[in-house]
């Protein structure tokens, strides 16, 4: 099985191919940001790779049978790093340097279910830390993963072209 080397976005890419960001002064309180991913048993195979977490809850289908949600889930932090994804490349996007997350974990992702991830710009501070509201909500409504970001935004307008990523190929 062959696939991309980072979880893709459903979201349509931009036709002229180009990641940009909305630097400090650009940015205005209710502004927001979004993707959505379906959740596949590859995504969570290759966060386990990535990661080293072979918690049997999201790699073993016996074992997690066996446990209270009755099947394979996503890892939490699988659903959180698309946080991260709206944060450095949508909003603020490029440029953007994390400081600190807080997030609550309230419902399982399971493999075939779509998700969205949000932030919402919430407040700005000195020296271009910005607060951003953050979820992750699946689209029968379910919220995932909420939580707020802080961030230093960018100070200068920046638009490159987007990285095309290797691909990976799994074996057993």
């Amino acid at each position: 099985m062959s696939m991309p080397a980072t979880m893709s976005s459903d979201k349509d890419e931009p036709a002229n191919g180009l990641i940009s960001n909305r630097p400090y002064d650009e940015l205005a309180v209710g502004d927001s940001a979004s993707l959505s991913h379906t959740l596949t048993r590859a995504d969570i195979d290759l966060f386990a790779i990535m990661s080293g977490d072979i918690n049997p809850a999201h790699v073993d289908e016996e074992f997690a049978r066996g446990d209270m949600f009755h099947h394979v889930i996503a890892h939490g932090m699988w659903g959180a790093s698309l946080i991260s994804t709206v944060l450095g490349t949508e909003l603020p996007g490029p440029g953007t340097i994390y400081l600190e997350q807080t997030l609550k974990f309230r419902a399982p992702i399971s493999p075939g279910e779509t998700v969205i991830a949000k932030v919402t710009f919430r407040e700005k501070a000195d020296r271009h830390r910005v607060t951003l509201d953050c979820e992750v909500k699946t689209t029968t409504g379910t919220v995932a993963i909420e939580g707020s970001a802080r961030v230093i935004a960018p100070t200068t307008k920046i638009s490159r072209p987007r990285t095309e990523l290797p691909r990976i190929r799994f074996e057993e």
